[in-house]
Order: structure tokens, then sequence, then C-alpha cells
């Protein structure tokens, strides 16, 4: 049987999730669920990253320890993929001792000679947790969050990235390790090509007040949280702590993919693959990078103050509708504006007068007519679906789905099958909706990857020996 590894980045818990990361949650699993419905042994890896300074910061304005805010923050993070019916394996925080453990073996599987002690002088961003050259400034100002860098200077630890300029221009160039889309692994490029600078991975440990994982061998350093938090997607497998299960997922696993947005591309592209190539470990297969939610325009963020919270758009139009909005109005690797008006248009025109609408008035149909659902059969998957989400066209391959519903939604005008009941045309009746019927759990089977809970209502209902009319998978929004 062939391995899958799927992940999601994992996010900064210095505030609640917005949905710009439900986004991801939901391109992530759509992958995973997809992949297991092709028979692959998928491990589905997501979680939250803790030991950055900027949630000892966030602790601190709440009178809380660093502690108390990553258990209480992190709680909501696992609210959210259980509310968006997301089917991770594990959920791994950065603060845990396995995670610890790892990070800190992943420290020492790295060749000396590319962990070197420097004193360094440079201009830090605490929102990107990342140092920046003047030429990489927006008018002075960090390009993602518009605020002046602070001059930090101490003595860290260092990982000469320089050293690895040409392999990682090799495998990237090549396709060997797959960045898509496509300006994203040119972005990539360019940034490498520009040429590669060692970066600290070491903070002092007073200024980071303690927290964090501890460099090994020297008590007065604290990881960067950008090498201990990359390591999560090997311990998260088990590196460290479970051999059989890292042995499977990682080491020998030729299908892994990372889901990242388009802002941390520099540190999965670039950081990640060669501090793997010093530990002597494989390398991700594909990192596929999303684009940001906006609102009128604007990428929200919690440190912009215009974050959407994702929990009442999931109260109010429910879980597949909001996953729904953000797989087929979000166009792949692209930003995209939320919009509740517009998310409530394709909820009434998509999923309450297309899906439900096809399930419904088959229903009422199967119920006056004593229809019995058909045989099970292979499921039929289109190959416009298949092929668009090998592309990870989400958009595409729902579009190619709703064209299903929309001929199958046609063909009931069309014959008319009311008519058929009133006349008792009761053999042919029988034959067309068994036609529809089977068409229709084709159609849910495909939905399972997109929304998990419509495929099982779909399927349970067209399943019974008396199929009969249920509460709408849909009800219209006036």
């Amino acid at each position: 049987m062939k391995t899958s590894y799927v992940s999601t980045s994992i996010p900064y818990v210095n505030a609640r999730p917005h949905v710009g990361f439900a986004l991801e949650l939901v391109q992530a699993d759509v992958i995973a669920r997809w992949r297991r419905l092709q028979d692959n042994d998928t491990f589905f890896l997501t979680g939250t990253d803790e030991n950055a300074f900027k949630n000892v910061q966030a602790a601190a304005r709440e009178g809380l320890s660093p502690r108390q805010l990553c258990d209480r923050n992190a709680a909501v993070f696992q609210d959210l993929a259980r509310a968006l019916d997301i089917s991770h394996d594990a959920f791994i925080r950065s603060s845990s001792d396995a995670h610890f453990r790892g990070a800190s073996r992943f420290w020492l599987a790295c060749r000396k000679e590319d962990i070197v002690l420097r004193q360094y002088h440079g201009l830090y961003c605490v929102g990107c947790e990342d140092f920046y050259l003047k030429r990489d400034l927006a008018d002075g100002r960090c390009p993602v969050h518009g605020v002046e860098p602070e001059i930090v200077e101490e003595t860290n630890y260092f990982f000469r990235l320089s050293a690895w300029q040409k392999p990682l221009e090799t495998l990237i160039a090549s396709g060997k390790l797959r960045i898509l889309p496509e300006t994203r692994r040119n972005e990539a490029l360019g940034f490498i090509r520009q040429g590669l600078q060692d970066f600290s991975i070491s903070r002092n440990r007073e200024r980071s007040g303690g927290w964090g994982v501890p460099v090994p061998g020297d008590a007065s350093q604290v990881m960067y949280v950008w090498f201990d938090a990359l390591t999560n997607y090997l311990t998260g497998p088990g590196y460290g702590s479970n051999v059989d299960s890292f042995e499977r997922y990682w080491r020998k696993c030729a299908n892994s993919i990372h889901v990242i947005g388009k802002d941390i591309l520099k540190f999965h592209a670039i950081y990640w693959p060669a501090m793997l190539l010093s530990a002597g470990l494989p390398l991700p297969g594909t990192i596929f990078v999303h684009g940001h939610l906006t609102v009128e325009g604007r990428k929200i963020g919690k440190s912009q103050g215009n974050a959407v919270d994702p929990f009442p758009l999931i109260r109010r139009f429910g879980a597949d509708a909001l996953r729904y909005y953000l797989l087929r109005a979000v166009r792949s690797g692209e930003d995209g504006d939320v919009s509740a008006a517009r998310l409530r248009e394709l909820y009434n025109s998509d999923l309450a007068n297309g899906l439900g609408n096809l399930v419904r008035r088959l229903e009422a149909l199967c119920e006056r007519s004593g229809c019995r659902p058909p045989d099970t059969r292979d499921t039929h998957v289109p190959s416009d679906v298949s092929g668009s989400l090998d592309r990870f066209d989400f958009a595409g391959a729902l579009r190619a789905i709703w064209r299903q519903v929309q001929i199958l939604n046609r063909e009931i005008d069309e014959t008319r099958p009311w008519e058929l009941l009133k006349n008792q045309q009761a053999e042919s009746l029988s034959e067309h909706l068994s036609a529809w019927i089977g068409a229709v759990l084709d159609i849910s089977r495909v939905l399972r990857p997109f929304l998990p809970g419509t495929a099982r209502r779909i399927e349970a209902g067209f399943s019974k020996s008396l199929i009969k009319k249920s509460q709408p998978l849909f009800p219209r929004l006036t």
C-alpha cells in the first residue's frame, strides 16, 4: 500500500485562529481525504507553534504564563479542527516533551560545521520572528507587518545556509523538490539566486523569557522558533519517539506534501530543505502554497486587527457550507476575499438550489414510489475531478462535480418522473430513479473529501431499505 503524508503549517497561538487558517486546514483535509479515497495509507498532521517570542509577549499582556496562554489558545485551534470536520491523525503542540526531544535530536543530527556561534547585529521583526536585511524592507518597514524592525545585538548560533545554495537551487529548478504554484517556485529560486545568507537559529534564553527548546549543550540559548517549529513535521510522525511511524510516514514516504501560506515560503522552501540535507534526512515531495484571505483587499491577520473569526460563520452557515466557500470561491494558490454576502450567495445557488434540491426531490420521488436503493457499484470519478485535485485545483474539482449535479437536475426536469408516477408507469420510473440514485451516490462519494458531513448524510439516506424524505441538506436562507 502506498503511503502519504500531509501537513499544515503550525500557527502561533498568541491569539485565536482566524478564517485564514481555516482555509489551510480545509485544503489540507481535502488532500488527505482524497488520498485515503485512493487507498493510500495517509498520515495527516496539524497543530500549534507555541515557542515563539510573540507568545511570550501576548501572555505577559494578559498577565498569564506562556504555558497558560498556550494551553488555552491551543485548545481553540483544536476546537476549530473539530468544528470543520478535519480528519487529522495527530495534533502536535510544539511545547510538548516529545517535540522537545525530537527538536534536540534534530539539532544534534545537523552537520557540526553547519552550526556556528557568532556575534550578531541585525534588524528583527517580532511579528515574523525573523531577521531582515535592509534590502528586504519596504520603506524601512517589515513587508508583512508594516512595522519598523527592532535592532537586536546578541550572540547566537547560526545555520550555514550559504553552504547549501547550489544544492537547493538544483533541487528546486529540477523539480525534485516540487513547489506549486509555479509562481512560488520562481519566487523561491529568485530568493536563492540573490545569494543565501546564514541565519540565526537560537535566541538568548534570558531575552526569550526562558521559553523555548533549550539548545543542546548551551543552557544560555533556546532554539529560534523557526528552527524548532519546522521540525514538527518530523516529530509529529514520530522522530525521536516512534521509529516505525517515522520510517513509514517520512523516511520511506515518497508522497509527502506541506500545505503552507505564501508568507512563510522562504522558511519551508529554503531553510527547511537545507536543514534536512544537513541532518541527512529525506526532503518533502511537494510544497503547496496557498494565498491569503483578504477583507476588502487587505490581508487578514491578527496584527492587522481585521481577523475574521470562523466560528460564527460555522454556526450560521454550517461547517460544510464554509468548507465549500473556501474551496470554491478562493482560487488555488491565489488570494481571495472573504465575504459573508458571497458565502450566502453560493450557499443558496449551489448548495440549497443545486445539490440540496437534487437530493430532496429524489428522496420525495422514492418515498412516493417505494423505490429501493440500487445495488452497490464501483464509484466513477470523473477525470476532470481527479485531474484538478492532482493540481490542487479545488475550485476546478468542485466545478466538475457541480456539472454532474446540474446534469441530473436537468434530466429530472426533462424526464418529468412525477408524470410517470401519476400514470403508474412503475417500471420506467424505477429504472430512472435507480440510475439517478446511483449517480447521486457517485457524487456523494467524490464529495467526501470536500463536504464530508454532507456526503455521509446522502449515503446514509439513499442506503436505507425504504428511502424517505429527510431534513433538507441545506435549508434555503431568506
